[in-house]
């Protein structure tokens, strides 16, 4: 936290704005930074009023005993320039600007406001939060300086869970909805338009917080990713989980996140990549953002995913291993000596296999719970549980089933959730520390997202550790040159990329020996750096049999693309491949996230079915795998109705050659698109057939 210590622990707060009243937006902060306890000083400043809730009040910054660390400024539109460049000049190290009408309403003249406070913020050396900031708590220190609504009912109940957001609204709702499940927060701050301190800058200090043990983003765009990547690195060095929600994923809520933030979204499925490259999980919603916290906050070290699921009712028995089924939570096989005991405690008519129905014999026998538990603990299959009570009441020893439940969590260690839809039953097992859930649908899909990212963050770890490059150094020029599909051929050949048989030919008489030296029948293309999309020209001859047809060809392309024209490179002539399906293999340089590379279904109707998976390299072979199974297409790779496998190894090599090929700035490649890659049976490899290349 040293890099923005006086952002998240000031030893002085000045207030610029200071209102008597806490319900005004000068006035909060005020009264926050007593109310929570704040030990450091605080300085209203108001030229009106010699007093401000019990503390002595300043007419200006100049009046003070001392600079403050952090000034609030709580003044409104353009009165907070000034305010900001006063703050500058007196030696203030953080300003948290809360006036709004800057870069989110006007992206020209209000933007050039921004850039004028941080001009002068940044020659003084002072750091600004905002504008259009709802501000920042940090309630491990008592530093809040913010005016949300959220703290006036809040007491000084504070937790291990951080919200940074860009929105002020969301900063906030999540813990309210957090306060209601009875967990607290350490801080949640709001960063507003990100003119200077920007929600991934705040949020790496806020991640070397000891206290700190779930991270949550609220992000509406991401304008740079330098400050998100060391967020990642610090947080998984610390085993700190970060969740985030990132808006903006439809094109409406795209404009809308323009609008609001006046800041450029982002491509969405580039977001969820980079999200999955550094061990980020991905809400995608406000509930799945806040849904499995507690979970997060147990302390659990979860060894696999395999689910166990216990109940008196065998709706829900068989509803639990459907939400299983849908998020890819195996319900684990028990061994034979398990299912023996089992038999051995429960009566004839339960069920043993899992999920374990123990149906109404629950009713007569309280302690069902607390034999069988003990025994499922010791089958190595079981790596989480699920206990449903839907209905209990006058009959049962809910108390001994809650009580049970948290001595087996206890025990081994293992995740638990509980579904139970009766406050009264669900309120007995929270008070025993289980994680509650109103159904099993929601207990599951919180429970597999802690597990699944568990493992994501494992993965990244992983790859880290064996020094997986993540960023590509260089920058592309703003001029772009397109290669004609000789060279773009030509290039990725010398990068071990399989590529057609051909020949570019540049007379009539070469077409035709080139037909002779590959053997019909053979394909011929026109050959221009200007055109892109031969086809629609008429520049593309399939199934040519005879020399006579290959130097006809010739001289037709020629003719085309002078006619259009176009620069004349030649004509391709090249062998008609095989293959069993049309992939295509596509990549460009994103410019926020860096290279990313795009594999799938190809063909013409590419842009139509949009069957494509996205890495951003550098990958290993077994992501490009788990990339292509995502594939709706996935199926056919391993061959239906009796034929063979295609190979997909050599399809994987190829896309870790283009990763390759993207991180390298010698290469200078800007975008690529190989488009058909015919992929073939194992063993036969895959080959590119088209590819257009831009350098820059």
């Amino acid at each position: 936290m040293t890099r923005l210590k006086a952002a998240l622990d000031p030893r002085s707060v000045a207030i610029i704005g200071a209102s008597e009243n806490p319900n005004k937006v000068g006035g909060r902060p005020v009264h926050y930074l007593d109310k929570f306890g704040f030990k450091g000083k605080i300085f209203p400043i108001n030229p009106s009023r010699a007093e401000v809730q019990g503390h002595k009040c300043y007419k200006s910054l100049g009046d003070l005993p001392e600079a403050p660390e952090m000034v609030i400024v709580a003044v409104a539109g353009d009165n907070a320039i000034g305010a900001v460049e006063d703050c500058a000049a007196h030696g203030v190290k953080v300003a948290v600007v809360m006036a709004s009408g800057f870069g989110e309403v006007d992206a020209v003249a209000g933007k050039a406001k921004e850039r004028r406070m941080v001009e002068a913020a940044h020659k003084a050396g002072m750091r600004i939060v905002g504008p259009n900031s709802q501000g920042l708590a940090n309630f491990g220190t008592g530093a809040i300086a913010s005016f949300s609504t959220m703290f006036m009912d809040m007491d000084r109940a504070e937790g291990h869970v951080a919200m940074l957001s860009q929105s002020g609204a969301l900063s906030t709702v999540p813990v309210g909805f957090l306060r209601q499940r009875g967990i607290g927060v350490r801080h949640t701050h709001a960063t507003g338009n990100d003119a200077d301190i920007t929600v991934g800058e705040l949020a790496v200090a806020v991640a070397e917080d000891p206290e700190v043990k779930l991270l949550l983003l609220y992000l509406e765009s991401i304008p740079e990713t330098k400050y998100l990547e060391e967020l990642a690195e610090v947080a998984l060095k610390r085993d700190l989980p970060i969740i985030a929600l990132k808006s903006g994923r439809s094109e409406a809520g795209r404009q809308a996140a323009q609008s609001h933030t006046g800041a450029l979204a982002n491509e969405d499925r580039v977001v969820d990549a980079f999200f999955e490259q550094h061990g980020i999980w991905r809400a995608p919603d406000m509930r799945g953002l806040v849904e499995a916290t507690e979970l997060y906050l147990k302390g659990w070290k979860p060894k696999g995913r395999r689910l166990v699921a216990i109940s008196n009712s065998g709706a829900v028995c068989v509803m639990t291993a459907d939400a299983a089924t849908n998020v890819g939570m195996p319900m684990a096989k028990l061994s034979a000596e398990t299912d023996k005991k089992l038999k051995g405690i429960l009566p004839s008519f339960a069920t043993t296999t899992n999920p374990i129905d123990l149906t109404a014999a629950l009713l007569s026998n309280s302690r069902l719970f607390g034999d069988i538990l003990p025994v499922i603990a010791e089958d190595p299959a079981a790596d989480a549980f699920l206990i449903g009570v839907p209905v209990a009441g006058p009959g049962y020893d809910v108390e001994a089933f809650a009580r049970d439940a948290a001595a087996f969590a206890k025990q081994t260690g293992k995740p638990l959730v509980i579904a139970a839809t009766q406050k009264s039953v669900a309120d007995q097992f929270a008070a025993e520390g289980s994680s509650v859930f109103p159904t099993e649908t929601e207990a599951v899909t919180a429970l597999h997202q802690f597990l699944a990212h568990h493992e994501l963050m494992a993965r990244t770890k992983a790859r880290l550790a064996h020094g997986q490059q993540i960023r590509s150094p260089w920058q592309p020029a703003a001029v772009t040159t397109m290669l004609n599909e000789a060279d773009s051929l030509a290039l990725l050949a010398e990068r071990g990329v399989s590529v057609v048989a051909h020949r570019l030919c540049r007379s009539r008489a070469e077409a035709v020996a080139a037909f002779e030296s590959i053997g019909g029948p053979v394909v011929v293309k026109g050959c221009s750096a200007d055109i892109a999309h031969k086809s629609e020209l008429g520049l593309v001859k399939l199934g040519v049999t005879s020399r006579e047809e290959a130097g006809d060809v010739w001289a037709q392309m020629e003719a085309i693309i002078r006619k259009h024209g176009s620069r004349f490179d030649g004509v391709i002539v090249a062998a008609m491949a095989g293959g069993r399906r049309e992939i295509m293999i596509g990549a460009h340089r994103d410019p926020v996230f860096g290279p990313v590379v795009a594999v799938g279904d190809g063909g013409k109707y590419v842009e139509i079915f949009r069957d494509t998976a996205l890495l951003l390299p550098s990958f290993s072979r077994e992501e490009v795998k788990t990339a292509l199974q995502r594939l709706r297409v996935a199926p056919l790779f391993a061959g239906v109705r009796g034929e063979p496998p295609m190979d997909v190894d050599a399809l994987c090599e190829a896309v870790m050659r283009i990763g390759a090929l993207m991180l390298d700035p010698t290469a200078k490649v800007v975008s690529l698109d190989l488009n058909p890659v015919l992929l073939d049976s194992a063993g036969k490899g895959c080959v590119v057939v088209d590819a257009v290349v831009f350098q820059g």
